[in-house]
């Protein structure tokens, strides 16, 4: 016979509540990886985007998004004259926030090149841009529907396309407009602001400015080659994709990756006590029963047999349980959750082995009982 089971049957109740329990914290545990990895893809959806081979940004900053970049909007011309790039486009990039609906819309606004690149990679409903202005095309996360209209700085923009998981690494969703549109709304200064400016003596900044130039070169040129004459010649900096990808990773996600990942730890050190602890319960409650079957001479692989099992049906339902919790539940979260396979497969490892090792409290107090604590009362 199985003790292990026979004594699940008997303490059935007490044992389901501890196994959802245990799937609750094993479930926050998921999540946590899911948001980590959520908020990399939401890094790194932006910098796809365009499908560029090399960013070309101010020279001596990191930009555009781990740190601020201007340059004139002219030097687009430059980069595409370079040997070896086959196309060149300029773009913005700024944070906007604008009331819609009687509710606070946060954007974050890329403005590109009409049939330059830079633009949206797929427009999932509706039309790309294709006016010179006042049209927008908006990542569905923003609530906004296909017509609607959408005032940001001084101007109406018509939503004409929508997008599908395209967000800044802050979360934020995406908007496309023209660059003429986004320039005026970055630089342009109210009439009050730029006639306020004019009195002081100063100059109103222009309007012909972009943050960074995205390129792609011919088949068979090595963007690094490409990179490394637009540095020395243009007096530029010049990132390939994988370095701009690298540098945003390690600007904008490093920080958060640190601290979800000590969470994770705590919450598995957590769980292992509180395995731990609950075997111990288990097996103090087990007491006699044990003492009993040492007076009749089982040998000592099979109690440790009955805690172990325990400990590892624990470990696998809540396990599964949890699993199947987050991934009802995923969808809901404000941020993006990514579920791999691996990830999971890793937890689940993690959990057998701290199910084990957890085990080891309910053990030692189990191979300690005294055989002739069954004849007391």
């Amino acid at each position: 016979m199985n003790l292990a089971l026979r004594d699940v049957r008997h303490n059935l109740g007490r044992f389901l509540l501890t196994c959802l329990g245990l799937s609750l914290l094993l479930a926050v545990v998921l999540s946590m990886i899911g948001i980590y990895r959520g908020l990399v893809d939401e890094a790194l959806t932006l910098v796809r985007a365009p499908g560029a081979d090399l960013w070309v940004v101010e020279a001596g900053t990191r930009g555009p998004f781990a740190e601020a970049s201007r340059i004139p909007g002219d030097e687009r011309d430059a980069v595409a004259r370079l040997a070896g790039v086959a196309d060149a486009g300029g773009l913005t990039f700024q944070s906007a926030e604008t009331v819609h609906r009687g509710r606070t819309l946060r954007l974050y606004v890329v403005g590109y090149e009409l049939g330059r690149p830079g633009g949206p990679a797929r427009v999932a409903a509706g039309r790309p841009i294709t006016r010179g202005h006042y049209e927008m095309v908006a990542d569905h996360r923003t609530g906004l529907e296909l017509g609607e209209l959408v005032r940001l700085g001084r101007s109406d923009y018509t939503v004409v396309g929508l997008t599908d998981g395209v967000v800044a690494s802050g979360g934020d969703p995406v908007a496309y407009l023209t660059l003429q549109d986004s320039q005026r709304l970055q630089f342009e200064l109210d009439p009050p602001a730029a006639r306020r400016e004019l009195a002081r003596g100063a100059r109103p900044a222009g309007t012909a400015i972009v943050n960074a130039i995205v390129a792609r070169v011919r088949p068979g040129v090595r963007p690094a080659d490409v990179a490394e004459v637009a540095t020395r010649w243009k007096h530029l900096t010049a990132l390939s994709q994988d370095q701009q990808e690298a540098l945003l990773l390690q600007s904008v996600v490093e920080k958060a990756r640190r601290q979800i990942g000590l969470f994770t730890a705590i919450l598995l050190v957590v769980s292992a006590v509180i395995i731990a602890l609950i075997l111990y319960t288990l097996t103090m409650d087990k007491v006699k029963e044990i003492a009993t079957l040492k007076l009749i001479g089982a040998p000592d692989r099979t109690i440790v047999g009955l805690i172990v099992q325990q400990a590892i049906a624990m470990g696998v339902i809540g396990w599964a349980t949890g699993a199947m919790l987050i991934a009802l539940v995923k969808d809901h979260f404000p941020r993006r959750v990514v579920l791999l396979p691996e990830d999971g497969l890793m937890l689940a490892f993690a959990v057998l082995v701290i199910c084990i090792v957890a085990s080891g409290l309910g053990v030692r107090l189990a191979l300690k009982v005294d055989p002739a604590t069954a004849l007391g009362g």
